[in-house]
């Protein structure tokens, strides 16, 4: 096949013969380096029209029968809309953290270097469990310490992390610590006021920046700091709030104080176009930290390209969305041998194309709709083989079980 990526559940797809590396530790903030679904400059003119055309309405809607516009009225808004940032940022800000990660680097002529990374952090539990992103902690060897709003410091070991999801939780020996209260996500709507916080730069503790919620259902390709290791990130929810380097792991906030995301990565050849991971994803994580103490997510042992126009047409597959199941190694098998896939008879050249009657295409991918269910789950699968449609029942496995 050409111009094609073979892709895991949960893992961006790798071109075949490309070099995968892990990711590095100076990527402690992500940065898209491909193009986005929406297109940057055409994501950009539709905010600029939004806001005129609100602009206007709402001059409309305050206007007095003189045909101004009542200074009162507006200072008003303005007083709450800035007193609500300000509770919010109060209530949220003694559980934001930033965290620090320091590693040897070997040298020339057996010498050795101390490198430095930061990102941020926010306290899920009162016992010390921080969330952030995995690519802060990505480095297994660094030293981490997590700096509280209070001045005090502590140790930091990783606790878990995601296999699906750029999230992990990392742990410090603590108590009676305030924790972060999560909101929904899917209540918000685009133009509602978002506040992020974190450790910008890596310099400036519980940096605050405020903006609207732009969009959801982004997806985007993002590459760490050394250009080394990309990731493919769905569903992420896109805001104007300036989001810096090592605010990463951060905080995206409602303006209830509710956690509504977790700042994850920012455009690089635009201005104040970043994205958060919905917090929904963080707080099933967390429930499966509770229950197991680990970060599990099902599993149905596939190995797959996700379909578009340009991949079907330039291989002659039949339709243009699903997951085709397929491989280009015999080390990596298309059907992981004993998979629930493989019990239920999947083959490699199948096309996976619903799981409980919900389309995979572009923007709900085979493993972004797999993490809607639990391990042990039962699903149906619908998939082509050979042009004929079929269904068929699968039992979900976990990734701790299929050793992910």
């Amino acid at each position: 096949m050409e111009n094609i990526k073979i892709q895991e559940e949960g893992k961006e797809a790798i071109p075949f013969g490309a070099k995968k590396e892990g990711i590095g530790f100076k990527g402690v903030v992500l940065i898209i380096i491909l193009s986005l679904v929406f297109g940057i400059i055409g994501g950009g003119g539709g905010v600029y029209l939004l806001l005129t055309k609100g602009g206007n309405l709402l001059k409309t809607f305050l206007k007095d029968q003189s045909g101004s516009i009542p200074t009162t009225v507006t200072q008003k808004l303005k007083l709450e809309e800035s007193s609500k940032v300000i509770d919010a940022v109060e209530k949220v800000s003694p559980s934001v953290v930033s965290i620090i990660a320091t590693a040897e680097v070997p040298g020339f002529f057996n010498t050795t270097s101390t490198e430095r990374s930061a990102g941020t952090g926010f306290i899920v539990t009162s016992d010390g469990l921080v969330m952030t992103n995995k690519h802060v902690v990505a480095n297994s060897s660094a030293k981490y310490m997590v700096y509280l709003n209070t001045g005090k410091s502590y140790a930091a070991t990783i606790q878990a992390t995601d296999p699906f999801n750029d999230l992990a939780i990392i742990k410090i020996e603590a108590k009676d610590l305030p924790v972060v209260d999560f909101g929904n996500p899917d209540d918000m709507k685009n133009g509602q006021i978002v506040i992020a916080i974190g450790n910008a730069l890596g310099e400036f503790q519980n940096t605050v920046t405020t903006g609207i919620l732009s969009a959801k259902e982004r997806t985007i390709t993002a590459t760490d700091a050394s250009g080394l290791s990309q990731e493919k990130l769905e569903g992420l929810l896109q805001t104007d709030a300036a989001i810096n380097s090592g605010n990463s792991g951060g905080p995206l906030l409602n303006l209830e104080g509710q956690v509504i995301g977790i700042n994850v990565a920012v455009a690089q050849q635009a201005e104040n176009i970043g994205f958060a991971i919905p917090s929904t994803l963080a707080q099933s994580a967390m429930e499966s930290i509770k229950r197991t103490g680990k970060i599990i997510r099902p599993y149905m042992g596939v190995r797959y390209v996700s379909l578009n126009p340009e991949v079907s047409k330039t291989n002659n597959i039949s339709v243009d969305y699903g997951a085709y199941i397929y491989t280009m190694t015999l080390s990596q098998p298309a059907v992981v041998p004993g998979s629930p896939a493989d019990q239920a008879g999947i083959k490699q050249g199948d096309i996976i194309t619903a799981i409980n009657a919900e389309k995979i295409d572009a923007t709900h991918s085979l493993t972004r709709l797999m993490q809607k269910y639990q391990p042990d789950d039962e699903i149906e699968i619908t998939y082509l083989r050979n042009g004929q449609e079929n269904k068929v029942k699968i039992k979900l496995s976990s990734t701790d079980k299929a050793g992910i």
